[in-house]
């Protein structure tokens, strides 16, 4: 640790507070991807890297050209980029560049911003709206216990966007220096591959600079995509959600029914608005359990939010009482009809897609689908040799913990020397609705039909305790799945409001702290079933928390 430390050093890599990191500290985190997935074959490693073979087809560019080389140049200064290149640099000396657009609150062919969806517009403001819309409800429980004078309290959007602005540009910066004190060489402005070892960067003011590779990496991520519906022009995304300098007057409506969708419903609906939720099937969250996803639900309702299903949505237009007008279509055949939402506001949650396009990637040679998803394999190599691509932009799981894994895998197979396969069993996922959701493993009616033998199902529904005094009629949901067996668990799932407390352990074998959820784990044992449809072959993935 301290050789690499003082040679990082030497190089100009690291800044004096940061000397320690390329040892121990970094490695220890690296570590963490289980063993079985790296493949220490040499014959499998990348093949070294030839400057001849590599810029034989670059096409001459402008004189006036600034020319600079790297190891690794990075398109897209997200939390899976930012960790795959501070790892590169920090861990394996390698020289890094990382391109990212100049900072914007929405997302756009023009702006993007250090830290990516997940800081600017995804997780991070998300959750502090989340936080702020929970104080309405805080304030009407607290009267069940002794609390009176803050009923009727007026909340003011307008300042909690402010405050949110403020801390998500303080957390743009400090990814800049983040990848700064690694020692990564950071450029503002559109990257684009001229082939596969050749960037292309041009500035905002039309400045442009190439970056010569040896290896390139996508991590540009995705953006909010909307329904092609007529008037769909009138409808906002989450990343203007994200940054509305005001709420309108009259209702909301938000079409769409996955996590984004609920998120909100619950922020809008908890800040004092009327929202409309409008889906096309029966239950929301779609892949979750079905009984969470039914929780789910009914808490919406009972919180005030007007939940529409079995509605495929027809066209947006102006007009109405309060501006727009949401129109959608029920039923089929002869009993179809037709229903009019008057709204203030329409939001379309109904999917991301990969912000792929402009980038060069198809003339470098990387293949992708249809829809704009870079085709990689397991080691996230894609088509293009020297080229690879991690996070939101690939067809994976996209979520922030996954891309991150992705990066330090990625890490350790271009410059480690072991290609190393990022691990996707048993991935935990949380809805920000209220009461939030919990999830990892497999869903009741997955194991139905993808594990081989018997499964018991464990469920407690039950009043938390804090309802009891407040009168909320909100009920905890708890889940587990074992395999009847060998006694592993395979899936847990949790609609409440929880607090990690207790021993850290498998359920069954851990003393809880009373009184809280944890102590509710094991549950009654409800239903049982033996043959499944389809059998899952080989030994069932080993569950990591376990």
């Amino acid at each position: 640790g301290r050789s690499s430390a003082r040679h990082l050093s030497r190089r100009g890599h690291l800044c004096q507070r940061h000397r320690k990191l390329p040892g121990s500290s970094l490695r220890r985190i690296l570590d963490c991807l289980p063993t079985e997935h790296r493949v220490r074959d040499s014959a499998a490693r990348p093949p070294p890297f030839n400057p001849s073979r590599a810029f034989v087809s670059r096409p001459r560019l402008h004189s006036a050209m600034t020319e600079l080389e790297y190891d690794l140049v990075t398109l897209g200064a997200g939390s899976g980029g930012v960790r795959a290149s501070r790892f590169a640099s920090q861990l394996y000396s390698a020289k890094v560049a990382v391109v990212e657009l100049p900072f914007g609150f929405v997302s756009s062919d023009d702006a993007g911003g250090a830290g990516g969806t997940c800081v600017i517009r995804g997780c991070v403001p998300k959750k502090l709206l989340v936080y702020g819309s929970q104080f309405s409800t805080e304030f009407t429980d607290a009267a069940g216990f002794g609390w009176s004078g803050h009923q009727g309290a007026a909340h003011n959007w307008e300042a909690m966007i402010e405050s949110k602005a403020a801390e998500v540009q303080r957390l743009n910066g400090l990814y800049g220096d983040i990848l700064s004190s690694a020692g990564v060489t950071s450029f503002e402005g559109r990257g684009v591959l001229v082939d596969a070892h050749t960037v292309k960067v041009t500035a905002r003011d039309g400045t442009e600079t190439v970056l010569k590779t040896k290896n390139v990496l996508v991590a540009v991520g995705a953006y909010a995509r909307k329904l092609p519906l007529e008037g769909a022009d009138l409808c906002i995304t989450s990343d203007e959600a994200l940054a509305l300098p005001s709420l309108p007057d009259g209702p909301i409506v938000i079409i769409g029914a996955g996590y984004i969708a609920c998120e909100f419903a619950g922020i809008f609906c908890g800040c004092g608005k009327e929202v409309h939720l409008v889906l096309r099937g029966d239950t929301v969250l779609r892949g979750f359990d079905g009984e969470c996803r039914a929780a789910v639900q009914e808490n919406l309702e009972k919180r005030g939010v007007k939940v529409h299903t079995g509605a495929t949505p027809m066209r947006i237009a102006r007009g109405g009482t309060h501006g727009l007008v949401m129109c959608y279509k029920t039923g089929a055949g002869s009993g179809a009809q037709e229903v009019a939402l008057n709204a203030g506001l329409v939001m379309m949650a109904t999917g991301r897609k990969p912000r792929t396009q402009r980038l060069g990637l198809q003339e470098a040679g990387v293949d992708m689908d249809a829809d704009g998803t870079v085709k990689v394999d397991e080691f996230s190599r894609t088509s293009a040799p020297g080229v690879w691509a991690i996070g939101d932009a690939t067809n994976r799981i996209a979520l922030t913990p996954v891309a991150l894994m992705e990066g330090m895998a990625f890490a350790r197979s271009a410059f480690g020397g072991e290609l190393t396969r990022p691990d996707y069993n048993f991935v935990p996922s949380a809805v920000f609705c209220q009461p939030p959701l919990a999830s990892v493993g497999y869903t009741e009616e997955a194991a139905a039909t993808e594990l081989s033998g018997d499964v018991d199902v464990y469920v407690s529904k039950f009043r938390p305790m804090r309802n009891t005094l407040s009168g909320r009629d909100e009920k905890t949901v708890m889940k587990m799945l074992v395999l009847r067996g060998s006694g592993r668990v395979v899936g847990v799932h949790m609609c409440a409001h929880a607090h990690r407390l207790g021993s850290r352990g498998r359920g069954a074998r851990c003393i809880p702290v009373l009184p809280c959820c944890r102590g509710r784990q094991a549950g009654r044992h409800i239903a049982r079933w033996g043959s499944p449809r389809s059998v899952l072959s080989g030994p069932v993935p080993p569950l990591l928390m376990s």
